[in-house]
């Protein structure tokens, strides 16, 4: 004879046995009921169940049927469809974004993750177990701490050349500040995102950042005067922090500046991905998808509310010059001809109002931003050029000794080698 087999939960179970007692006689049908935690009135309805349908009246009604909610075939169709041709670069959250975004298929992650794995499509990257960090606490305000750093990769495919993206962040919200491609990591990258930042926002208290030659001193040189001084002199890009009163914290390993690097690997999973959907392949669309899109997706999609409400942004006070301070600076001697020469570059200076010669003066030379070039004498603009390209600066020994108090000293100085 056989036998049905019902498949009952643990709850199901129980009231089976409790219901069983109380059929026999070895426990009231109201004490029956305390244990199930349901009212005597649906004890007794229970136990009418069972003894008409049997054990199978215990059981819900839906078990066993398909969800009315449940995914069509064609609809789980389609989706798989849809992971192997267009989206195949995108993980399952950023999928299930743009399904509902561009294909107007509203599922949730868990469902695509579930018919993605069903079908063999393995995850886009592994979960590995994570080493033990200490957490370091946001700061309360926007504006107190920006975190930035380039990231070389393969942004646009493994058949394209590697280039950098630079990209900026505000610890306090993880709002992406200001993001663009450059071809490789460099002083004028960083200048570049300084100088967006403090244009669009104002000036924040401090910059978190790595030891990168760009960013910091890792030479071994001193000259006389930072012997005396105890600290050697900034780089290019130190030089502009300190002019504007931004204070650097140099971070001794990838981990302490964890939130920017977490954001570059956020942005090599999606960036990359939305790039390849729009067949972006060069540096220039692809500043111009982030300048335009994605920046302000990323924000809506990503950004945090501060502590405080209150932003910590410096105002650039009235009167100063960003293009001046944001820029490349050199030392230079007007030569008895009246001209700074830096690399093999001739600025002639025109006579003054107020002086007729500069020789022998010593100027200071700004290759601002755009490339185009400015010699001040005391504050005062005495010559501008047109631009040339961008180069390196590099620490070495000026060409003309005779204006060396010490012969180890080293400056920096434009050398045609040097390009950006």
């Amino acid at each position: 004879m056989e036998r049905d087999i019902v498949a009952m939960s643990q709850r199901e179970r129980q009231r089976f046995h409790l219901l069983e007692m109380a059929i026999g006689g070895k426990a009231t049908l109201k004490d029956a009921g305390k244990r199930m935690g349901v009212s005597y009135r649906h004890a007794k309805r229970l136990k009418k169940k069972l003894v008409t349908e049997g054990a199978k009246g215990l059981v819900h009604g839906n078990r066993g049927r398909p969800s009315p909610k449940a995914l069509s075939s064609e609809l789980a169709e389609r989706i798989l469809k849809l992971s192997v041709s267009m989206y195949t670069n995108f993980n399952d959250t950023h999928f299930t974004e743009k399904l509902k975004e561009r294909e107007a298929i509203t599922v949730s992650r868990d469902t695509v993750r579930r018919l993605r794995r069903a079908s063999g499509i393995a995850a886009k990257r592994k979960r590995r177990p994570k080493k033990h960090h200490k957490r370091r606490p946001r700061k309360p305000q926007e504006g107190m701490m920006v975190l930035w750093d380039g990231s070389p990769h393969r942004w646009f495919g493994k058949d394209r050349p590697p280039c950098c993206l630079m990209a900026a962040v505000d610890d306090a919200t993880g709002k992406l500040l200001e993001a663009f491609f450059i071809p490789h990591e460099c002083s004028f990258g960083y200048l570049k995102l300084l100088e967006e930042i403090v244009t669009r926002y104002g000036i924040p208290l401090s910059i978190y950042q790595d030891r990168h030659g760009t960013l910091h001193r890792n030479d071994d040189n001193w000259t006389l005067d930072e012997q005396l001084a105890g600290e050697q002199e900034p780089t290019q890009v130190g030089w502009c922090l300190k002019s504007l009163g931004i204070s650097p914290i140099f971070a001794l390993s990838p981990q302490a500046k964890g939130r920017i690097e977490r954001l570059f690997g956020v942005l090599q999973d999606r960036l990359i991905a939305e790039m390849e959907l729009r067949e972006i392949t060069e540096i220039e669309g692809a500043n111009e998808f982030l300048k335009t899109l994605f920046i302000e997706d990323y924000n809506r999609r990503f950004g945090l509310k501060p502590e405080l409400c209150q932003r910590a942004w410096r105002k650039v006070a009235k009167g100063l010059d960003i293009e001046r301070t944001i820029s490349f600076c050199y030392q230079g001697v007007v030569g008895n001809d009246n001209a700074v020469r830096l690399g093999g570059m001739v600025i002639d200076i025109p006579e003054g109002p107020r002086r007729r010669g500069y020789a022998k003066a010593k100027a200071e030379v700004r290759q601002l931003l755009d490339g185009s070039w400015r010699v001040y004498y005391k504050d005062t603009l005495i010559a501008q050029t047109d631009p040339t390209p961008l180069k390196e600066p590099i620490r070495a020994k000026p060409r003309r000794k005779s204006h060396i108090r010490a012969s180890s000293e080293q400056r920096w100085v434009y050398m045609a080698s040097a390009a950006v």
